[in-house]
């Protein structure tokens, strides 16, 4: 049944792209925005008010004339992220050496890593938020972070030496990267896994899940201005962007970023950004079927972005197939986006089935094969609707 279904809503966007210029609403900003469409038809609908009550435009919530909003915990950890990844970016130089310590610091927030005393003085930290605290997965990426000291160490001052079998830094026109010796570039593979294995899992299954979502919403908390239901909720956005205003600002890094960067083919801007205001001025309003239509909503929209940039990367990686630098840069953010799928809610894909699209990419990026990168775009597109979006990506 399921397979009649796919068919039949395949179809009908293969009809969809046949015609010169479908109709369709054209505003990037109404709920019911068609990416496909050429000319408005009129049909839009506007994002910023509900039927039954007025949502605010923007992630601004008062009570009492003063902010009911709070999510700087969130805000550190995604500080914290930006200030690793600077880090360790510094190694595309070659003879630059990083300090496993640090690294491992920086994740488990001890002895002081950052460069801000905010950060410093913070309780919040990488590592204990890691897939919920698994330690599997949380030994997955010290390795790395070992693993990427340990290759910084034998590079050696304008030596772009990177290639098969040999761990180094390799490069194209102005651009470099570390990689180890099978072409696996550290930073993407902890920056985008932790976007993944942190903030995805944080969001879909933390605080939309009913272990957040199933609390008080009647009293305030102690000397706080929100429910606990109202600043659960914040903080899931928080995750997102630390932009009360996305996508006005907050594109810049992270799940907001790459939302921004697959908006224009999959319209997921707003549908995120409306879902968010949605569930937040449900839960004000005790409209707890608004507020779970919302959960939803940002759980596909945020999973369509994973598998959308995942493909796009493999797109961009057989786009560059003959440059080992770009190609093996583009295809280790592609493997974390990958993996970042098992850390959503109820994935598309099973595990088992990324771990299968996984092993027909291979464990070394200068062997790859384009039948096998086009293999793994078509499984990936099955995910949602992105079969229709796939060669386009």
């Amino acid at each position: 049944m399921t397979k009649v279904r796919f068919l039949v809503v395949g179809l009908a966007m293969v009809a969809a792209f046949s015609s010169c210029k479908k109709e369709g609403c054209t505003d990037p900003t109404a709920t019911n925005y068609d990416s496909d469409a050429k000319e408005d038809d009129g049909s839009c609908i506007a994002a910023t008010v509900d039927s039954k009550y007025t949502q605010p435009s923007t992630y601004v919530f008062t009570r009492n004339n003063e902010t009911s909003v709070s999510y700087s915990g969130q805000t550190n950890r995604l500080d914290m992220l930006s200030e690793m990844t600077s880090y360790l970016k510094s190694a595309n130089t070659p003879g630059t050496s990083l300090d496993a310590t640090k690294l491992l610091n920086m994740y488990a927030n001890e002895n002081s890593p950052w460069s801000t005393a905010d950060l410093n003085e913070s309780s919040k930290q990488l590592k204990n938020k890691t897939a919920g605290g698994d330690a599997s997965i949380q030994a997955y990426f010290e390795g790395l972070m070992n693993a990427a000291a340990a290759g910084s160490d034998s590079t050696v001052t304008g030596q772009y030496d990177g290639a098969n079998g040999k761990i180094g830094v390799v490069q194209s026109g102005t651009k470099a990267y570390l990689m180890d010796a099978k072409g696996m570039e550290y930073t993407q593979l902890i920056e985008k896994g932790l976007m993944g294995a942190v903030f995805y899992h944080q969001i879909t299954n933390v605080y939309l899940g009913s272990g957040k979502m199933d609390v008080d919403n009647e009293s305030l908390v102690d000397g706080k201005n929100y429910t606990k239901m109202e600043h659960h909720w914040d903080e899931a956005f928080g995750y997102f962007t630390s932009a009360p205003d996305f996508p006005a600002n907050g594109t810049d890094r992270f799940w907001g970023k790459y939302s921004n960067s697959r908006d224009g083919l999959l319209g997921t801007n707003s549908a995120i950004m409306t879902a968010y205001l949605k569930g937040r001025t449900a839960i004000i309003n005790k409209d707890y079927t608004a507020r779970d239509e919302a959960i939803a909503e940002i759980r596909k929209q945020l999973e369509r972005v994973c598998a959308g940039t995942a493909i796009h990367y493999l797109n961009s990686a057989k786009a560059d197939f003959a440059d080992d630098a770009l190609r093996n840069h583009t295809l280790s953010e592609a493997r974390a986006f990958i993996n970042d799928l098992r850390f959503g809610y109820e994935p598309s894909l099973s595990g088992a089935q990324l771990d299968a699209i996984l092993a027909k990419l291979g464990d070394n990026n200068y062997e790859v094969k384009t039948a096998d990168i086009d293999w793994a775009i078509d499984q990936l597109g099955a995910i949602q609707d992105l079969a229709s979006h796939k060669a386009n990506l």
